[in-house]
């Protein structure tokens, strides 16, 4: 098999314009994209399967947000503080990295000059000294063997990336002299950097906003909506589509790493006391291929392949379920299941209040990479909004038969609390209503051990004392009618970016018997153009049978390309399968005659003749994936007169 040429496929991309770097003209901008009408076409056909596996499939509640943000909203959510990667600078030139992309990389270069060397000691030729380099992806290399012990260490570096902190990634590239990998020069340890676009609200300035890192937070806020829109019933989804920003630190690798980038995101809004899904069985015996945590802790990277019903390493069925969907959705685009792992996050990795989180990673020439997360968030997002705008975000259900409890109660004697505490009773009440009932044991036992006093702290660190006269902590009996609860979420989240480019290196290929004869195989459903239609020639006689076909063929709602130029009917088909166009109808003099025109399918290149008629059904079945070329072969006679490849 030929190895896989990277700089071939971009060569061909560019070429075919299916995305450029945004302001060429001007130097360009790393991390922003255009696409062009191929790359524009099969974003919008993945986000259009999207919708229609999750969206229309799952009954889902679509909404399309802001994309400006209020400060304060983030804020509360967690990314003003928390939303940031590792950085590191080069001491001398000042050239900027992120720290745990950088070390993967330069490891992974020492892991494969060791292979190279181990290769070469093994075949008995001479092992490469130190300074014979070769250029192999784009960075120098070095061919040389490492010891076994640092060979290990390395692999499992590698296999615990995504769990480092900056201290520990510091220590990594100070133990293993890593350094630019261009210039040599030392680098400095990690420093936090946050990720959002900083803007104004506004003329006056004062009203602080970011671009939206995520599209989460505007369905969030309309919980209620949601739920009322959906009469008050659990479970539900929403989901949102819609361009996000990440400032990143040092994006280098194509449309996987940029700053600018379409998103599509569910939350799944389900009762904490109940994550099973009422569709789990449709799905529990499709094999997946996991990476848990306990396998990275060891040091490896080899997943095991299960099925979800017995992948009781995922917290709960709905997130089982999620995941299920997700690879039947991305195979269904494309992408090859072999290439395909769920990857657990590590604890260090995973966000505090996340019960579990698994990321679909699919493999390209860059590595493994992270294409869909999905994350049991809990109740973390509703309860900080709840806390902070005093809205309740909560599912209300009546009981079939009313519970009856016992809880410790604190109440406020405003009478007494208000004159005593004066400006200061805001900030104690606000301790004191934040206590659990633990705490508030423990504060009752606390003032009848001071004999009715003690002392608390406010909200702004100070003590205040207080006394029996200010407050009382009772057990009360209560009987619910009515449940009410804070929902959890579960939130499947794509990088549409990420998986369309994943997806072109998954069906790119080379024909045997020309290496420059690029294709690519996309489904039907996602590619681009559906159909080339092709006249012989630019004769003046195939004009009208052009039109009429074009015609048709849009009415059908199947995306063509007219391609009537002078090239050889060969170069023409050359440069659509490049394209990625599934099928061809060529127009010929015999066409002009008997009303019949041949199609011809991409991969195999094969054809076969019929009546216009025919084939536009034939055509419709195939794009519509409600028929197999395979099938197509076996009904109809192969069309080998002309010799036209």
């Amino acid at each position: 098999m030929t190895a896989f040429n990277r700089t071939a496929l971009e060569e061909v991309l560019k070429k075919r314009f299916f995305y450029a770097p945004s302001f060429q003209a001007y130097g360009g901008v790393a991390g922003l994209y255009d696409y062009g009408p191929p790359g524009c076409a099969l974003q919008a056909n993945i986000i259009d399967l999207w919708r229609k596996h999750f969206v229309l499939e799952e009954e889902m509640l679509e909404m399309d947000g802001s994309i400006m943000t209020p400060a304060e909203v983030l804020k509360t959510s967690g990314h003003v503080d928390k939303f940031t990667d590792w950085m590191v600078k080069d001491l001398k030139i000042g050239e900027i990295f992120r720290a745990d992309h950088l070390v993967e990389a330069v490891l992974e270069t020492r892991l494969d000059g060791d292979k190279q060397a181990r290769k070469a000691e093994a075949e008995g030729s001479v092992q490469p000294e130190k300074n014979k380099k070769e250029k192999k992806k784009g960075k120098i290399q070095t061919a040389v063997k490492l010891e076994d012990s640092v060979k290990a260490d390395y692999e499992e570096i590698l296999a615990k990336i995504d769990n480092y902190s900056g201290i520990e990634l510091g220590a990594i590239i100070r133990k293993h002299g890593i350094k630019n990998p261009e210039t040599g020069n030392d680098l400095s340890d990690p420093v936090e950097f946050n990720l959002m676009f900083e803007s104004n609200i506004g003329p006056t300035g004062h009203l602080k906003g970011y671009l939206r890192p995520e599209t989460a937070q505007g369905q969030f806020l309309n919980f209620k909506r949601f739920l009322e829109f959906n009469n008050d019933k659990m479970p539900f989804a929403s989901a949102s589509i819609g361009r996000s920003f990440r400032n990143e630190i040092s994006p280098r690798s194509g449309l996987l790493r940029v700053r600018e980038f379409v998103m599509a995101e569910i939350e799944h809004y389900v009762d904490p006391n109940n994550k099973d899904h009422p569709r789990f069985n449709e799905i529990k015996d499709l094999k997946l291929r996991f990476l848990p945590r306990v396998i990275q802790d060891e040091g490896k990277t080899e997943p095991i392949e299960i099925t979800v019903d017995e992948a009781k390493i995922v917290d709960n069925q709905t997130l089982g379920y999620f995941l299920a969907r997700i690879q039947l959705f991305l195979t269904k685009l494309g992408i090859k299941s072999d290439r395909l792992r769920f990857r657990q996050h590590m604890l260090n990795e995973m966000a505090h209040y996340a019960c579990d989180c698994w990321d679909a990673e699919i493999q390209s020439s860059y590595g493994w990479i992270e294409c869909v997360g999905c994350a049991d968030r809990s109740a973390y997002d509703l309860t900080v909004h709840s806390n902070r705008t005093k809205e309740k975000l909560i599912v209300r259900e009546s009981l079939a038969e009313p519970i009856v409890y016992e809880k410790t109660v604190l109440e406020i004697n405003k009478k007494v609390f208000g004159p005593k505490l004066r400006q200061h009773a805001k900030s104690v009440e606000e301790y004191l209503t934040s206590l659990n009932e633990e705490q508030l044991e423990a504060l009752k036992k606390s003032l009848q051990d001071g004999n009715g006093g003690t002392k608390v702290p406010g909200k702004d660190g100070n003590q205040y004392e207080i006394t029996n006269e200010y407050l009382s902590i009772n057990r009360q009996t209560f009987t619910e009618h009515v449940r009410e609860y804070t929902p959890n979420v579960i939130e499947p989240s794509f990088g549409i970016g990420r998986i369309l480019y994943s997806l072109i290196e998954h069906v790119y290929w080379t024909r045997e018997d020309d290496e420059q004869r690029a294709v690519l195989s996309f489904p039907p459903r996602v590619a681009p153009f559906k159909c080339l239609l092709v006249p012989l020639s630019n004769n003046p006689a195939f004009t009208d049978l052009v039109a009429d076909l074009s015609k048709r063929l849009r009415m059908l709602s199947i995306a063509i390309k007219v391609d009537d130029s002078s090239n050889s009917i060969g170069r023409r088909y050359a440069r659509n399968d490049e394209l990625g166009t599934p099928f061809a109808v060529t127009i010929d003099f015999q066409s002009v005659n008997d009303g019949t025109v041949t199609l011809r399918e991409r991969d195999t290149t094969k054809q076969i003749r019929e009546n216009v008629d025919t084939i536009l059904q034939v055509l419709k079945d195939l794009v519509e994936e409600n028929v197999t070329w395979e099938k197509v072969m076996e009904l109809y006679p192969t069309f080998v007169t002309q010799q036209l490849e």
